[in-house]
């Protein structure tokens, strides 16, 4: 006769099966592990590793307890002694739209303790994160789908009805944000789930029925060291005034670089820090500095109205989520020449095209004197892009950085902004780096293929003096 927790592993086996709470795959794979950890319960693995919840383990517990009363003579239950449903599968193993429908149907319902019980949108976003990709999305007719290391991948076979994503996105809304999305069919925010994290979530309405997208935040704020920034790039940390942008496509790490730089300050320098943030994304604690982070939307109308309101406040450091219009453009250099240093961000793809973009958004008549503002506050720019690695092993990051040296100050207020990755070359010893500079580096390393180095770069000229010319002549065969 089996012993007590051998008949209870007996009997948790045959539960989770029998309700598809774990696959068969999953639980061999536990099975094993256990064989060589006795010392653990085959139930209290399941739960470390998230394939059952707490509530269902103790649903589990509390069933197997009164088998074992009643039943004193086979502690090892038949399945149809299991055939309790104690909840849905995860979102790995669903393979049904009959699923689908009962996971749905499951969100809102309340535990034995009074509060709202945790239902799939919380587990697919758990578990995206535990697959350590960036973005979940949930789209009408197509199935649940992720982006790790910059490639889109399906999480799984079934595709989702416009009825299935309303239930999954219902327990993420509240009143305000619920009525917003009637109204505007769109709304963008931040989810904050406890024990989890937070996710930037993006809801928006299509031919088909809702789109949601939810962006991954770490929970904690990378370091410059783990990001793999250059140390020259805290000298743009260390400046008591002027203008800092970070720039790159939508995706590229823009707002993980940004707040690396101001917790750098935070926990190094003693100053008041303001962030303005739509919407809010890193969560950060103040160290040495006082730091108060506002949303657009939920705590002001405006970049422009809070960097207005910012400028009353006593601010050494702000930090502007984005320029977006050219009066929020105007305050923030305004902001960078009267004594504060301003960290913001543009979606360019280089040094130049950025000084180019902030110049166009003034009118004709201002440019000259805008040009003159921007020669003498800017302190740098930093242009990033993730690139895969040849491993597989993630994305790495490559860089532009620009720092204003006067030659390139001069540029600026001359019109001359075509020269500056000439300037920049000549001046490397200030610690400025083209992108192709840096993508070269990485490719002599073997850390990047030239296929992908192909899709970044801006001068393609590089191919050719780095002997990748047959990767090129296999790439354009490709396409």
């Amino acid at each position: 006769m089996p012993n007590e927790t051998e008949a209870f592993d007996v009997f948790v086996e045959k539960i989770v099966i029998h309700n598809k709470l774990v696959s068969a795959e999953r639980l061999k794979q536990a099975k094993s592990y256990i064989d060589q950890n006795p010392e653990i319960s085959l139930l209290n693995f399941l739960v470390q590793t998230e394939l059952v919840k707490q509530a269902h383990a103790e649903q589990i517990n509390s069933k197997f307890v009164s088998i074992q009363k009643n039943q004193q003579k086979n502690l090892s239950p038949s399945p149809d002694q299991v055939d309790e449903k104690f909840g849905m599968p995860v979102a790995s193993e669903i393979s049904s739209d009959e699923d689908w429908e009962k996971m749905a149907d499951s969100a809102g319902e309340e535990d034995g303790t009074g509060s709202i019980r945790g239902d799939m949108i919380f587990e697919m976003l758990a578990k995206t994160r535990s697959l350590e990709a960036s973005d979940l999305h949930l789209s009408v007719d197509s199935p649940p789908m992720i982006r790790k290391y910059g490639r889109f991948q399906a999480m799984d076979k079934q595709p989702l009805s416009d009825r299935i994503i309303e239930k999954l996105i219902d327990p993420i809304l509240n009143r305000d944000t619920r009525k917003q999305l009637e109204e505007k069919k769109v709304i963008d925010f931040c989810l904050d789930v406890p024990d989890q994290g937070r996710y930037r979530t993006c809801i928006v309405r299509q031919r088909c029925g809702w789109d949601a997208s939810f962006r991954i935040i770490r929970s904690e704020i990378p370091t410059f060291e783990e990001l793999g920034l250059p140390e020259s790039l805290k000298r743009l940390t260390e400046y008591q005034q002027g203008l800092v942008l970070v720039t790159g496509p939508t995706g590229m790490g823009k707002s993980t670089t940004l707040a690396a730089m101001i917790d750098l300050i935070n926990r190094n320098r003693r100053e008041h820090i303001i962030t303005l943030e739509d919407p809010i994304e890193y969560v950060f604690q103040s160290d040495k500095s006082h730091i108060s982070q506002r949303e657009i939307g939920s705590h002001t109308q405006s970049y422009t109205a809070a960097l207005r309101a910012a400028l009353r406040e006593d601010p050494d450091v702000i930090m502007v989520g984005e320029l977006r219009d050219f009066e929020t453009a105007s305050l923030a250099i305004t902001a960078a020449e009267t004594g504060h240093l301003v960290f913001t961000t543009l979606h360019t793809t280089n040094a130049a095209q950025t000084i180019h973009r902030l110049l166009d958004m003034f009118p004709p008549k201002q440019q000259q004197q805008i040009r003159v503002m921007v020669s003498e506050s800017i302190r740098g720019v930093v242009c990033q892009r993730l690139v895969p690695r040849d491993d597989g092993q993630g994305r790495v990051v490559a860089l532009e950085v620009m720092f204003n040296v006067p030659a390139i100050g001069n540029l600026i207020r001359e019109d001359k902004i075509y020269q500056i990755p000439n300037m920049m070359k000549v001046n490397r010893n200030s610690g400025n780096i083209c992108l192709e500079e840096s993508i070269q580096k990485l490719m002599e390393k073997k850390v990047v293929n030239s296929t992908e180095a192909y899709y970044v770069v801006n001068d393609y000229l590089i191919f050719e003096k780095g002997g990748t010319q047959e990767s090129l002549e296999t790439k354009n065969g490709q396409n």
